[in-house]
């Protein structure tokens, strides 16, 4: 997990409006020099306008940000040779190859990374002289993930880091993310990959409709009690199941259960006997924590029934 370092980034009651539209609402959050910070939420949840307030790019309508303690609007000279930034669109020469357009923007920094290792470092080695436009979508990511890289910065923003990266690609990605985490870089980013988050991410940050819903550790959001989640058929006896199981079983969506029960094979073959009594077929079974997806749809189901009541 992430060292312990000083907090490099912190957002302090963030509002963004565009077109008239309140698109970032309240969020306070803080992410640590050593630590990989996921923004998850889904689209239009504001974590694009987020970095892009972090980056500078946009000024906040009120509250603060401070990245390595600066304003990125007002101290956007000095914070640049410490920011690397690499957003969904854009941040590329079509007509340059990686090892052209590498060796330009190192020539922007006065201590650079060497091209020709971010070259290999990120799998590009086979297309290093291929023009950007002639590289395929995954290839173009992770050349803008080179690019925010070669600056040596403090501080990696990225927007959609591994989306459309090949598996291949994104383990290289992978490893170079901790890296940076185990030099003391902090790197906040944004993914729709919920397993990719809930692997590397040291802190999560879960963005809906503009406001932070949860923040915290992957395993903190799942809680820390053991449970089983089972599918079967709907509308189950849950009184005769929890019965059984000496457990609170719920139907949490058609067909879905949970049991507040850690998963001992004791429970298991209780569960699967009482099905098997019944005639109904047990489909998917998993045991232990919540995984961060389901700690995600839950959160959005939640907020949507809040926003929407029925």
């Amino acid at each position: 997990m992430s060292q312990q370092f000083g907090e490099a980034i912190v957002v302090s009651d963030l509002v963004v409006r565009r077109r008239g539209r309140t698109v970032v609402d309240g969020v306070n959050f803080s992410a640590r020099s050593g630590e990989i910070c996921c923004l998850l939420g889904p689209n239009g949840a504001g974590k694009t306008t987020t970095i892009e307030t972090l980056e500078g790019y946009l000024r906040p309508d009120s509250g603060n940000v401070t990245v390595l303690g600066l304003d990125p609007v007002r101290e956007r000279a000095q914070l640049a040779l410490r920011l690397g930034v690499a957003l969904q669109e854009g941040g590329t020469y079509p007509q340059m190859s990686p090892t052209r357009a590498l060796r330009l923007f190192a020539s922007y920094y006065p201590s650079p990374a060497e091209p020709d290792e971010l070259i290999s470092l990120l799998g590009l080695s086979e297309v290093a002289h291929v023009p950007a436009k002639r590289l395929s979508g995954g290839q173009r990511r992770r050349l803008a993930l080179s690019l925010a890289l070669v600056g040596r910065p403090r501080v990696v923003l990225l927007d959609e880091p591994t989306a459309g990266v090949d598996p291949e690609g994104r383990l290289a990605v992978r490893a170079v993310l901790e890296r940076l985490r185990s030099e003391g870089v902090c790197v906040l980013l944004t993914t729709h990959e919920l397993e990719e988050a809930e692997r590397l991410a040291d802190r999560v940050v879960l963005l809906v409709a503009g406001r932070v819903v949860a923040s915290g550790a992957p395993e903190e959001l799942g809680g820390g009690a053991e449970e089983i989640r089972f599918g079967a058929a709907a509308g189950l006896d849950l009184d005769s199941l929890s019965s059984r199981l000496e457990a609170v079983v719920t139907e949490e969506r058609t067909g879905e259960y949970r049991v507040a029960r850690a998963p001992e094979p004791a429970a298991i073959a209780t569960l699967t006997a009482w099905l098997a009594e019944r005639d109904v077929v047990l489909g998917e079974l998993r045991a232990g924590r919540r995984r961060l997806e389901e700690v995600f749809l839950d959160l959005i189901t939640r907020h949507e029934d809040t926003e929407h009541p029925a």
